[in-house]
């Protein structure tokens, strides 16, 4: 055991250092758990992905500035944000989200000499997504308040066959911190593939039935290095004095022979983690096909009945009144929450965008505990026990796992 453990402990340098999880997905914080009405527990909708030391965000509801500075997320660090759909919830903090994180200011006198009014087009841009009306919606915005920024933005609108293939949905002039690389990207068999990608990540996304035109995005990891299990090579090793670099080969799946003719094949990879973000949305079935197996589903579940747990149920109520009610507004229930994640087979559901009247302080309260615990286990009861379901809050991080033997 001694003899075998010094091996690997000499192994290890050879391994450790090529594993790639600079830009790989860590903790999930829900930033804004609201629905249309925030509460002094629930901010407006918005969530952050870190990936390493950068930040993607999914929707910027009002306040997201302030949620951030409670969280540990750093608003320097944001490089992305996808919006799903231009409700004001989802959306009215976009702008001073900008103005913050691109050195905005509130304009100039005449004459004055600003460098923000020069800006470097050249330099990365942050990158916004999001539907038809967004770009729109930012340059209008920027314009009608005088906002300058001191560094470069890009919109890129995912178009629904019904939209307008080109054109910015606005007769407003690009600003200056406006990059003219914006794209107005149309779909290919009813979903928009490969957004973005690089060689850890890539996004695609799908239209989800709401209210207005919602988007639901899906972020992949690539391929991740199988698990070396060093009894299956140090024998080998030894025996042959083979250099323990070689390990690198192996970490990488590679196959290497060694000096006697034997031949050491490295682990097969492993699937990457497969994240879901929904927007606002009755019915999501569109993005089934891109989502199936996701390791963690974001969805939302705004309305629950509640009987003998939620003392402001209503007595005409039942689970199908309130189930119509939902889904006349373009909202869900937990029930077709737990039924959507059952149907792509997701591993966790992560609910959110909670009515007002379902308080977010459930980590203090025991009456907000027993109503989330209770949500919670409606969507359960219609997926099994094959997955785990939680209800959001606000600045809480949820680490995306990777499904154990994937």
């Amino acid at each position: 055991m001694t003899q075998t453990f010094t091996w690997w402990y000499r192994l290890r340098p050879w391994i450790r250092p090529i594993l790639p999880f600079q830009r790989r997905p860590n903790p999930v914080t829900f930033l804004g758990t609201a629905s249309a009405q925030p509460s002094s527990t629930r901010n407006h909708s918005a969530l952050a992905l870190r990936l390493g030391s950068d930040v993607w965000l999914f929707d910027c509801g009002e306040a997201t500035q302030h949620q951030l500075q409670r969280s540990t997320v750093k608003m320097g660090k944001i490089e992305k944000i996808f919006i799903t759909h231009t409700h004001g919830d989802h959306i009215f903090g976009l702008l001073p989200l900008l103005a913050s994180c691109l050195n905005g200011s509130g304009g100039q006198i005449e004459g004055a000499d600003d460098p923000r009014t020069q800006v470097d087009i050249q330099q990365p841009p942050l990158e916004i997504y999001g539907p038809l009306g967004t770009r729109a919606y930012v340059r209008n915005g920027l314009a009608y308040t005088h906002s300058l920024l001191g560094r470069p933005y890009v919109v890129h609108e995912l178009r629904l066959p019904s939209d307008p293939a080109d054109g910015d949905f606005t007769s407003m002039p690009s600003l200056a911190s406006e990059s003219p690389t914006g794209q107005n990207i149309q779909q290919t068999n009813e979903v928009w593939s490969d957004i973005y990608s690089d060689s850890v990540l890539s996004v695609s996304a799908a239209p989800i039935l709401h209210s207005a035109p919602c988007i639901g995005y899906v972020v992949t990891e690539a391929k991740v290095p199988g698990k070396v299990d060093p009894k299956n090579y140090i024998p080998d090793l030894k025996r042959t004095n083979t250099p323990m670099s070689v390990m690198r080969q192996l970490q990488l799946g590679q196959s290497v022979q060694l000096s006697d003719g034997t031949v050491l094949h490295g682990p097969a990879p492993k699937d990457g983690r497969k994240i879901v973000v929904l927007g606002d949305t009755y019915d999501p079935s569109q993005i089934a096909g891109i989502a199936r197996d996701a390791d963690l589903l974001i969805h939302e579940a705004t309305n629950a009945h509640l009987p003998g747990i939620d003392e402001d149920t209503k007595d005409t109520d039942t689970y199908e009144t309130v189930e119509t009610r939902a889904i006349s507004r373009g909202h869900s229930t937990p029930q077709m929450a737990g039924r959507f994640a059952k149907k792509i087979g997701a591993r966790r559901l992560i609910l959110n965008h909670f009515s007002s009247r379902y308080a977010g302080n459930d980590d203090v309260n025991e009456e907000a505990r027993k109503i989330m615990n209770a949500i919670a286990q409606l969507a359960q009861d219609e997926y099994g026990d094959a997955v785990t379901v939680d209800g959001s809050r606000d600045v809480r991080g949820i680490f995306p796992h990777r499904t154990k033997g994937s």
